[in-house]
């Protein structure tokens, strides 16, 4: 142990000498100098780590240092240095020789034998490799994310594939499967890229549904092989739990050899969009005659042809085949798996009624079922002529019969017909679902505005009904999934999120005073401020033309009992159990988390934490058990959707969402 006091210069130095037995390097910094020389920059650069550019290059500054602050506290501090890429531990000492204020520096490099045991080393190493991952990971798929390429990526320069792979039809996966199918989706494609690629390889989400992916040291023949096979085994797999729902990806590819890695990528983000003008291609720029001549023949539409006759088969070939893709089933059972494979990519199907194993009623029926005869037209092609079989045929959904031995023309003629008349029909249904959305848009704004006008009121930022819409989102989506109790469409939950905005339009009526008194209510206060409810309810009410709008009933119903609870004990009616609208009972329970993690005039914000345990606790009133289950299962989604605090990025998310 070696003691420490007041010394001249000569016991200084031979101290020294037995401390350079122990740390790389040991000096003295005189306590002027440092004080002169401030102190406040970084120390870096030179041979030694904390060689102090305060003290030996007077241009410069460096912060943070312990030597500076061991001379003002009089005491020995250290802490941990690196230089490059090795890591020292630095000691000051605070010392008095010949009566002057010095400060001893003693460094010593830190490897993983002399940092600490084995398994303190692989705490260490874990712990920076969790945080790591924390800062540059897409939270929900484990691909890198748009931080990590700005940071990482963005200006290496080496050689490279470079690759921009899109999902296609996303907005459609979420329209029709929910939020929880579209983030499935999106997992199901970064985990089946990941198969595919090396671990030296790059994969970030881009964008949305959007992925970049960088592969060193790879020769174009190599690359162009890697991303079709990526884009063949992503086609064939399939998603649990969502048997109909078909990916594909368009992949557009370009080399990286110098220049600007976002030059390469611009590339391959055209190539990407050439690819997606046809869906499930890959496009790159030295295999353009093959991409183009793959691209004409996938603009072909596809044909479904069942029939157990080869002859049969060939025949239509013969008539169909120079203007359509053409694919065979022998039987009903294969066609089934083609239908499986390939769905709204068949543009039609001809189909023979007597075939062994599944007739081609029995396929009919399967098609019902699953909802495919809604976007595949089928055309009945059988030498059966008699009224029963045409009109079960017609009964089960065929679009067309037509009976054998036929005309070449009219059957060609009958197919391009219907083809057509269903391709109307799509364009038809994409412009009215514009013209819905665009009107859904329009209705919640102006109801965004006059919720914002009661918050802007209660003196609140106008989070809170942003926050009270994704929760309640949320809750639906996650209700739904769990219970068969409460059978909502997407329409109705989309309706009860937009009606959650005027929970609280009540307010309007409530005393200002009452609505922002920062300490707690009296009872004659409390008894007013319940009232909102009832006020809120009756404005509603008023609205006679609107009575009849489904929209308005949640509005109504939500308005008057937000704030009735599960056991009785709310208010305004003192309703009970499923007495209380679900509508009602999801916002309730929004409304009361969201308070609970925000500041309020009368209280500070409790941590998502707390405020779920409050919640299950039955602090804030007693709430639907299957809500309360539903709230835990999502309260890692909750933290951090909830967790967006900027008003404008909160409205861009709602609106990105509910497209």
């Amino acid at each position: 142990m070696i003691e420490w006091k007041q010394m001249t210069m000569q016991e200084a130095e031979n101290k020294m000498e037995v401390l350079r037995e122990i740390f790389d390097v040991v000096r003295l910094l005189k306590g002027s100098d440092l004080q002169a020389a401030g102190m406040e920059s970084k120390l870096a650069g030179r041979e030694n780590p904390c060689q102090c550019y305060a003290f030996w290059n007077k241009d410069k500054r460096c912060e943070n240092c312990i030597s500076l602050k061991a001379l003002e506290e009089k005491k020995q501090t250290s802490k941990i240095e690196f230089l490059d890429s090795d890591m020292y531990q630095v000691f000051a000492r605070y010392l008095e020789i010949d009566s002057e204020p010095y400060v001893m520096e003693m460094l010593k490099k830190l490897d993983e034998n002399t940092l600490t045991d084995e398994e303190g080393y692989e705490k260490l190493t874990e712990k920076l490799t969790v945080y790591s991952e924390k800062l540059y990971k897409d939270v929900l798929t484990g691909a890198y994310n748009r931080r990590y390429f700005e940071e990482k990526v963005k200006n290496m320069s080496l050689n490279a594939g470079i690759a921009v792979i899109d999902l296609d039809d996303f907005k459609l996966f979420n329209d029709t499967y929910g939020h929880d199918g579209g983030d499935l989706v999106l997992i199901t494609v970064v985990n089946v890229i990941r198969h595919y690629i090396r671990r030296t390889d790059i994969l970030v989400r881009y964008g949305g549904d959007e992925f970049l992916l960088i592969l060193p040291g790879i020769e174009k023949e190599v690359f162009s092989q890697k991303l079709r096979m990526i884009q063949k085994k992503i086609h064939a797999t399939h998603i649990p739990g969502f048997n109909r729902l078909k990916l594909s990806v368009s992949i557009g590819g370009a080399m990286f050899t110098h220049g600007r890695l976002e030059e390469a990528i611009t590339k391959a983000d055209r190539l990407m969009y050439m690819a997606k003008g046809h869906k499930n291609i890959v496009v790159t720029r030295w295999d353009q005659k093959k991409n183009t001549d793959e691209m004409e023949k996938r603009n072909r539409l596809q044909l479904l042809v069942v029939d157990d006759s080869e002859m049969n088969r060939e025949i239509l070939k013969e008539i169909l085949g120079k203007e359509y893709r053409i694919l065979e089933a022998c039987d009903g059972e294969e066609a089934l798996k083609i239908l499986e494979q390939y769905g709204p990519e068949i543009s039609l199907v001809l189909l023979d009624i007597i075939m062994p194993k599944m007739d081609g009623f029995e396929v009919l029926a399967y098609m019902n079922r699953d909802k495919w005869i809604e976007d595949i037209p089928v055309i009945m092609i059988s030498s059966e002529g008699s009224e029963s079989y045409i009109r079960r045929a017609y009964e089960l959904g065929a679009s067309d019969y037509i009976s054998r031995p036929f005309d070449a023309k009219v059957v060609y003629q009958r197919v391009i017909n219907m083809i057509k008349l269903y391709a109307k029909q799509r364009r038809l249904i994409h412009l009215v679902t514009d013209q819905i959305y665009e009107k859904e848009k329009n209705n919640r704004m102006m109801t965004g505005i006059l919720s914002q006008i009661v918050e802007f009121r209660n003196g609140e930022s106008g989070l809170h009904v942003l926050h009270i819409n994704i929760l309640t989102q949320l809750l639906l989506e996650k209700l739904m999934r769990k219970s068969e109790n409460y059978d909502l469409s997407w329409s109705q939950q989309y309706m009860i999120a937009t009606a959650s905005a005027l929970h609280d339009i009540g307010k309007i009526g409530i005393d200002e005073k009452i609505l922002n008194k920062p300490g707690k209510l009296t009872k004659e206060e409390f008894e007013a401020m319940k009232q909102h409810t009832i006020i809120g309810a009756r404005m509603l009410d008023s609205l006679e033309m609107y009575h009849d709008e489904e929209m308005m009933k949640y509005a109504y119903e939500i308005c008057r009992w937000h704030h009735e609870r599960y056991d009785g004990k709310g208010y305004p009616d003192g309703l009970k159990g499923e007495e209380i609208p679900i509508s009602a009972q999801v916002v309730s329970l929004a409304d009361v988390y969201d308070a609970l993690v925000s500041d309020r005039v009368y209280k500070k914000a409790y941590s998502h934490e707390k405020a779920i345990e409050m919640i299950l606790n039955g602090e804030c009133g007693m709430f639907n058990p299957l809500l309360l289950e539903c709230l835990v299962e999502i309260q890692d989604k909750v933290r951090k959707e909830l967790g967006i605090k900027d008003v404008n990025e909160c409205l861009e998310y709602l609106e990105e969402r509910n497209r």
